[in-house]
């Protein structure tokens, strides 16, 4: 009954958000490289920071590195969706939510010394990545919902790693968020403070499972967004392209804008395809590297043989007019 109770608070707490948004004129306005057409409310994603700390409210407060983390990276992107904010100032806020979680990790003193900036560029770039693929409606709610529910169920049936009810609660704020995005016509966009925080919640989650088994390979977790994200850069620095500069060359924004498929269809083939291959990797034994090689493998074949279809074709049709 509890997490009724959550629910409800959650949505009364994204509704006044939604109030303070307006007042505040907190919007997205459309423009080229937009793939909505509407003002729309941003910012919405903040109601998974809001779900951390309505989680401490009714189960206290056991892991505080990690929430003091999250209250930091938040707070910049909150301030980033109402104002710009300089890239130099994001990344040092980022990375002083980073260290903060490497202490909620027990990092210091564990590891050499050189595994931290190490760990520090592959965390935030996971966070970036995670941030740049919020570009459509339902992407970032549904995605995320895929990866909480398998490292739910893997919480749950195959290695305890960390509190259910903050699986719970994260998972209740991802659905209030998607009840308003994930819609043809969305009520509100995650934004930065979302996506974001969105992001170092999963980083946590998924990191501590690493760190409890002493597998990497559960970053598969990861990997249609990986492969998206990676593969994307790659082709806009082969493209000689800024890779910091807003555009709509991902695999997803292609599909929704260019091909006009639906965009709740494209979050949903995204979030259905991680769960698939999430579900099938903890069926794999010990062969769980031969897998993850696999679908790396596929995932990247896929991606480069669905751009060269695109171009060639929209090569084709610039020829013809």
């Amino acid at each position: 009954m509890i997490y009724v109770y959550i629910a409800f608070l959650l949505f009364l707490l994204e509704l006044a958000y939604f109030v303070v948004a307006k007042r505040l004129n907190i919007v997205d306005k459309p423009n080229a490289r937009s793939s909505h057409k509407t003002v729309t409310l941003r910012g919405g994603g903040i109601i998974f920071y809001l779900g951390a700390l309505v989680y401490i409210l009714f189960f206290g407060l056991n892991d505080p590195w990690f929430r003091v983390g999250l209250t930091l990276i938040a707070g910049i992107s909150m301030v980033d969706d109402v104002q710009p904010v300089s890239s130099k100032v994001r990344l040092v806020f980022h990375f002083a939510a980073m260290l903060l979680l490497f202490a909620q990790w027990e990092l210091f003193g564990s590891y050499p010394w050189w595994y931290i900036p190490i760990a520090l560029v592959f965390c935030t770039g996971i966070i970036n990545a995670y941030n740049f693929m919020d570009g459509i409606n339902g992407i970032t709610g549904g995605y995320s919902l895929a990866v909480l529910g398998l490292l739910t169920y893997v919480n749950g049936f195959v290695v305890p790693f960390m509190d259910a009810d903050f699986l719970y609660v994260s998972l209740i704020s991802v659905l209030v968020f998607n009840f308003f995005n994930f819609r043809t016509r969305a009520r509100c966009f995650a934004g930065d403070v979302g996506s974001v925080s969105m992001a170092f919640i999963v980083l946590y989650v998924l990191g501590t499972l690493i760190l409890k088994t002493g597998d990497l390979s559960w970053i598969v977790f990861l990997a249609v967004y990986g492969v998206d994200s990676v593969l994307t850069i790659v082709h806009r620095l082969m493209l000689k392209e800024n890779i910091f500069n807003p555009h709509r060359k991902h695999a997803y924004q292609l599909m929704a804008n260019e091909l006009k498929i639906p965009h709740v269809m494209v979050s949903g083939l995204y979030a259905v395809l991680q769960v698939v291959l999430g579900a099938a990797f903890l069926y794999t034994g010990d062969h769980h590297w031969a897998y993850v090689a696999v679908v790396l493998l596929v995932l990247s074949t896929a991606y480069v043989l669905f751009k060269r279809r695109y171009f060639h074709l929209h090569v084709q049709a610039m020829a013809n007019r």
